[in-house]
């Protein structure tokens, strides 16, 4: 069991219960699952652009990674419906805590000029996305197999009512948001 999960079931719900006063531990917020989106606009030229991202995508989640098609034909973008565009992943459970300890504790540290993420991204039902701009700062990733830098968004999807309680949960998992 994941270090972050066991910390889940002690110290963050009886901090959650401390904070909000929850009369029942049902009721506290968890994290239930964090989706990966890669979108790879340039996959309509070029197909090799999407194999590259799908592996680094599979690299970083841990898991197999599905790609996502065109809803609609944009002919501005030189797009058709159902054409590959993207790729997404979910993670839950013992693979979701992982990746989450990974990112807070070593990918985010890694950026540029780092301050904290965007302490506003919060969508006002509890979950909460967060914008990477380069692949690289994840450690599975080899910088010189790189073919392009690509960004990511990364969601958490939590069982929060409020921004307030996810934004709480967040912080407990430490979360470094920006002051």
């Amino acid at each position: 069991m994941s270090r972050l999960k066991d910390l889940y079931k002690d110290e963050i719900v009886d901090a959650m219960i401390k904070k909000f006063g929850y009369k029942n531990i049902m009721e506290v917020p968890k994290l239930d699952k964090i989706v990966i989106n890669m979108g790879v606009g340039e996959a309509k030229d070029n197909a090799k652009a999407l194999e590259s991202a799908v592996k680094d995508l599979e690299t970083i989640a841990g898991q197999k990674v599905i790609t996502t098609k065109a809803k609609k034909s944009v002919a501005n973008f030189k797009l058709r419906e159902g054409q590959a565009i993207g790729c997404k992943v979910t993670l839950r459970g013992e693979k979701m805590y992982e990746f989450l300890d990974r990112l807070v504790n070593l990918a985010l540290p890694r950026v540029r000029d780092f301050r904290g993420v965007n302490p506003n991204a919060f969508d006002g039902r509890g979950n909460y996305a967060l914008g990477i701009k380069e692949q690289i700062i994840f450690p599975e990733i080899e910088y010189d197999k790189v073919d392009k830098v690509r960004g990511m968004d990364v969601i958490f999807v939590t069982t929060a009512k409020t921004d307030e309680e996810a934004r709480e949960l967040l912080t407990l998992f430490n979360m470094p948001f920006a002051k």
